[in-house]
């Protein structure tokens, strides 16, 4: 069968009874079945992870609200030692901005982290000049700043150079803040370079810390130091808001009327408004009413193009975006109507569904449009957006207002869907249902089948699915799309993930009830 006809025959859904025969199977029957299935797995091999997944079965809502924030941990020292490359080593990804030249880094970004189970918080900030002026001044503002909110400092010094006036002028700050420093041996790429470290015991820092952060090497033992000292939680961060009004990110391409429509909904001139793109660069908060409640929209700055290929304000206003995205709840994406839906559209897309993010996209000077233009229109909709035709659309006008208060029916649907958690029971009655009617093929004289499945979180709602094999993609697409379906997740990506999990083999059961065959 081609991957075409595939498609069609599992993507089309909705033409089956699985929605008539599910609502027909009441809780308790569905957590019974649930339950038989669960039992069931123990017949399978799982790992110390799988038992912690399915030891989520009725987490409450409130179960990863948490009054205390993550452990923040800075990075200082002078220009180019080379903090962002190791903050991209510790983060897996390439976040903080790398530039062979000095001072690349303005401002204190943050980023999650983790290592070895513990979360923590990384703050990166720009290269620290003692003797400092203009905007460099303000960049060792910054830094001091990030120290004085910090548990812990790592200053990092490249090793290669050695100890320089600057490093011993930051040296003395630090002294001043009473941080727990662990002091970081920067650019010791290999085993014959370790000697470099030993002059950097005169810092009086305590013991160095070789480590390469352009390979890795030396990071895990560094890491492992850190996470002796660092606190359960943080002494001097808050911690994330939860409850009070719903955060609301307006993301765009630069002179999409993100200002427009903020000053719009808020009745006043809140946003600075300009011809020229680009204005915004710092995203700035408001608490504005609409729909007879308090919204918190943050207004950010137009992305150009891609981060890293971003220069100057442009890099930083994406970087303060991104940023927007992740403290936001939900995104409200605008698109200008009157262009040709572009890729930096689409990306900008993207960028809030790899965040994780609700989603309301909202078509800025609708009431503009001709025919002609409106029909053009939705076949680029259908082509170039049909990967997100779950998010609820809003056709608005953000210079008159025109269809303002649509957005929020919108954004309260896309977030009741971001929250959404499945019952266990419900769920695998669904599964059990689907799969019913529609089994996996058959694929090389064996037919995956599908054990268990449980939500594992929300906000975005993510499933994971035990099964006896590999399921085709085009299988879980048609999975995702059902579930989306049939529990509304209407406004919110949504995550499916599998374990493959196979049979223990009968010496093993009987190891395990302490016999054998004789």
């Amino acid at each position: 069968m081609s991957t075409g006809n595939y498609e069609d025959k599992f993507l089309g859904g909705g033409e089956d009874d699985v929605t008539e025969r599910l609502a027909e199977i009441d809780d308790e029957t569905a957590n019974q079945r649930a339950e038989a299935l669960l039992a069931g797995l123990e017949d399978y091999d799982l790992d110390e992870e799988d038992r912690d997944l399915l030891g989520v079965w009725g987490f409450d809502i409130d179960e990863d609200d948490d009054d205390e924030a993550d452990p923040v941990v800075a990075i200082v020292g002078r220009p180019n030692v080379g903090k962002s490359t190791i903050i991209n080593r510790i983060l897996g990804r390439r976040e903080a901005v790398v530039e062979d030249k000095p001072g690349v880094t303005r401002d204190r970004v943050s980023y999650k982290a983790e290592h070895s189970g513990k979360d923590f918080t990384l703050v990166d900030t720009g290269g620290w000049e003692a003797d400092a002026k203009g905007i460099d001044a303000q960049v060792a503002a910054q830094a001091e700043i990030a120290v004085a909110g910090a548990d812990v400092v790592l200053l990092v010094v490249d090793a290669m150079v050695g100890i320089t006036a600057t490093d011993e002028a930051i040296v003395r700050m630090l002294r001043r803040s009473e941080k727990p420093i662990i002091l970081v041996a920067n650019k010791i790429d290999d085993l014959h370079q370790e000697p470099e470290v030993a002059s950097l015991w005169s810092l009086g820092m305590g013991e160095p810390y070789p480590v390469s952060g352009l390979h890795g090497r030396g990071l895990a033992d560094m890491l492992d130091a850190l996470l002796e000292i660092l606190p359960e939680h943080s002494q001097f961060a808050e911690p994330e808001v939860r409850g009070g009004p719903r955060r609301v990110a307006l993301i765009g391409r630069p002179n999409v009327g993100k200002s427009s429509l903020l000053n719009k909904i808020a009745g006043e001139e809140r946003a600075v408004v300009n011809d020229l793109a680009g204005t915004t660069r710092d995203p700035v908060d408001e608490i504005v009413h609409l729909g007879d409640k308090p919204w918190r929209f943050v207004d950010t700055a137009g992305i150009r193009r891609r981060v890293h290929m971003s220069k100057g304000a442009d890099f930083y206003a994406s970087l303060r975006t991104q940023t927007a995205i992740e403290r936001a709840e939900v995104a409200v994406i605008l698109l200008d109507v009157s262009e040709p839906i572009s890729e930096q559209d689409v990306r900008i897309i993207q960028m809030a569904i790899d965040s994780g993010r609700a989603m309301v996209l909202a078509y800025n000077k609708w009431d503009t449009l001709d025919e002609d233009r409106r029909e053009l229109l939705e076949r680029e909709i259908d082509r170039d957006l049909a990967h997100v035709a779950w998010a609820p659309r809003v056709n608005i006008s953000a210079k008159t207002g025109w269809h303002k208060d649509k957005l929020v029916p919108a954004l309260e649907h896309s977030l009741q869907s971001w929250d959404s958690r499945i019952p266990t029971g419900r769920l695998n009655a669904f599964l059990g249902e689907i799969v019913a009617a529609h089994p996996h093929p058959v694929r090389g004289g064996k037919q995956p089948r599908i054990l268990f499945g449980t939500q594992v979180s929300s906000r975005p709602p993510k499933f994971v699915l035990f099964t006896t094999g590999f399921l085709d993609p085009g299988y879980r697409r048609f999975i995702t799309r059902r579930l989306r379906e049939t529990f509304d997740f209407t406004g919110t990506p949504i995550e499916v993930s599998m374990r493959v999990r196979e049979r223990r083999s009968l010496n093993a059961d009987n190891k395990k009830r302490g016999g054998g065959r004789r």
